[in-house]
């Protein structure tokens, strides 16, 4: 994996769920948690999402905006925002652009031998726009060390 660490995250734009186009660039001045997750509707990327819902004002009180990016549609994102009640955008890497250039493709993803699904994993983005953190989880199962997230964000502000 790339170590991004004290370098300018790579630039995206990608769709969310109301179809508008969202780039890191239009968060700069602000710290951002990029989660990228491999399938929507899935139990372990539920818990990790639903997790953040509930626990967003940590985020916000930190001055961080959440994005979380997976290669699903935008419309079947929408479908999951909506169900789980999330509140924060899902960004659609549909042609995993992102997954790429954040080096968190899988060639082979475990479950079901699907190719180009986005490895569990995190990053904190200062409001530079440079990586401060990144976390590339080891298989699909385990979660990004929220904890260590938080420690990362309490030291940005």
């Amino acid at each position: 994996m790339s170590n991004f660490l004290g370098k300018p995250a790579p630039a995206f734009t990608l769709f969310d769920t109301d179809k508008k186009a969202t780039s890191l660039a239009d968060f700069k001045g602000q710290n951002v948690v990029v989660l990228f997750f491999p399938l929507a509707f899935t139990g372990v990327c539920t818990a990790e999402l639903c997790s953040i819902r509930d626990n967003i004002g940590t985020y916000n009180n930190a001055n961080a905006q959440v994005l979380g990016i997976s290669v699903d549609s935008a419309f079947t994102l929408g479908k999951f925002k909506e169900e789980q009640k999330l509140n924060f955008p899902l960004l659609s890497d549909f042609n995993k652009t992102a997954s790429k250039s954040f080096d968190v493709l899988y060639e082979v993803f475990p479950a079901l031998e699907m190719q180009g699904v986005s490895k569990r994993s995190a990053f904190v983005i200062d409001k530079e726009g440079v990586v401060q953190y990144e976390e590339v989880c080891a298989t699909p199962g385990d979660l990004p060390d929220f904890a260590a997230i938080q420690n990362v964000l309490n030291t940005l502000n």
